[in-house]
């Protein structure tokens, strides 16, 4: 979650708990709900993404709220549903942003006998005659934002025009890094869920239920909602699989293989979170790649350093270096091969686990998920997703990626730079 998770090694997995109801804003209006249309009436758009994974730690896009149209921030999240953007109704608990916060209307509030709030608050009990629709919004990192229901127009480019979204208006945020500036004015929430803005702009018709992303090692990438930009053909493509009530994107269990040996640990799950900057394996498998990396590293030049802040597991060569092509050789390739369909893997070459940091080390961009709470979780995240066109096509329910030149703009789809 960018600015919001700085500490936070990158993890934005959330889950939503009941909120007192908080008179910040009093009014509310009746959104209404839209009639779906047909995919032929669906368009795509395209958006530039700004950020990388060292030394920042996340990938964002602007996106223009409001009416005037204003711009935000916005850290790109398939792992949570609900976007945010932080609000002065008034602001409780803000932090300094790239933009001023964004300032509601009476009329803007959703009020809680809207179908989205009560997708947004599934499995608790709301006051149907309450006049806002309350959230609050818990991450894995510990951070958090307390917040109201509102819908704006988004602007997203010419064919989908601007379309009216429900997002939060969040004004009381605990944040894992309360004295730094937020990267971010809030987060974009890519999810499966009903509340997501993939979700809605479904709904609506705007375009079909797909997003897809491309994050360059070199810095930036783009995102698209709509399947203008999904290649015919090349394509490595897994069915999605549910992990119990959560909206995550998941291709289900796989084995790992360090080069062409299996680690021998059971299958996990696996989710693809570009909320969470590194990678982050449940306590066996992380054992085992470790053991694995330690290994084949005793018979080179390199040392393990214990005196660089950056990430647990680094080492340095016999002079510091620059970029991770000074050290890839002597690391393998990890391969997830996932259970289902067979045959089907995602390869994570030296590039996509590695980072060379301000001290000339290298270091592991794969962590130990038990000491952020991740339990067995097996979450794959920006570091690991780097030069490839990843799709979650939820209209087929199936994930797809591809090696592809995420620095080069795409060919097709509508554009909606800043």
């Amino acid at each position: 979650m960018g600015g919001w998770k700085a500490a936070r090694r990158g993890l934005l997995f959330a889950s939503l708990v009941a909120a007192a109801a908080i008179a910040s804003v009093s009014a509310a209006v009746t959104t209404p709900s839209p009639k779906k249309a047909k995919a032929v009436d669906a368009s795509s758009a395209v958006f530039p993404i700004y950020g990388d994974v060292y030394p920042h730690g996340l990938y964002y896009v602007e996106m223009n709220i409001g009416d005037p149209p204003k711009p935000y921030f916005l850290d790109v999240d398939t792992g949570s549903d609900l976007t945010w953007i932080q609000c002065d109704a008034p602001c409780v608990l803000c932090s300094k942003g790239p933009h001023p916060w964004y300032r509601p209307k009476r009329t803007n509030l959703v009020p809680c006998r809207n179908r989205l709030c009560a997708a947004l608050h599934s499995g608790t009990a709301q006051d149907q005659n309450c006049g806002q629709c309350d959230y609050e919004i818990e991450y894995t990192d510990h951070g958090s934002s307390l917040g109201v229901l509102v819908a704006d127009a988004f602007s997203l480019g010419r064919t989908l025009a601007r379309p009216i979204l429900a997002f939060g208006c969040g004004y009381n945020q605990q944040l894992t890094s309360p004295n730094t500036p937020a990267l971010t004015d809030g987060v974009l929430g890519l999810g499966t869920g009903k509340v997501s803005v993939l979700s809605q702009l479904s709904e609506q018709g705007a375009t079909k239920n797909v997003v897809g992303h491309c994050l360059s090692t070199k810095g930036g990438g783009y995102l698209f909602f709509g399947d203008d930009l999904v290649p015919s053909s090349r394509m490595t493509w897994a069915p999605m699989s549910r992990i119990g009530s959560r909206n995550y994107y998941s291709p289900g269990s796989a084995n790992l293989h360090w080069g062409t040996r299996p680690l021998g640990v059971k299958q996990k799950e696996v989710v693809l979170d570009t909320g969470s900057t590194y990678t982050y394996f449940g306590f066996q498998p992380y054992q085992a790649f470790l053991s694995a990396v330690k290994s084949d590293l005793s018979k080179t030049p390199l040392k393990e350093v214990f005196d660089d802040p950056s990430l647990a597991v680094c080492w340095r060569g016999q002079k510091p270096f620059k970029s991770v092509n000074d050290v890839k050789q002597y690391f393998k390739t990890l391969a997830l091969s996932f259970v289902n369909p067979q045959r089907t893997s995602l390869e994570v070459p030296p590039e996509n686990y590695l980072i060379v940091t301000k001290h000339g080390n290298a270091c592991l961009g794969i962590l130990d998920g038990t000491e952020v709470g991740l339990g067995n979780l097996n979450v794959i995240g920006d570091i690991s997703l780097q030069d490839l066109m990843v799709v979650y096509d939820n209209e087929r329910q199936q994930i797809g990626w591809v090696r592809a030149a995420c620095d080069r703009p795409p060919t097709s789809g509508t554009s909606s730079s800043p």
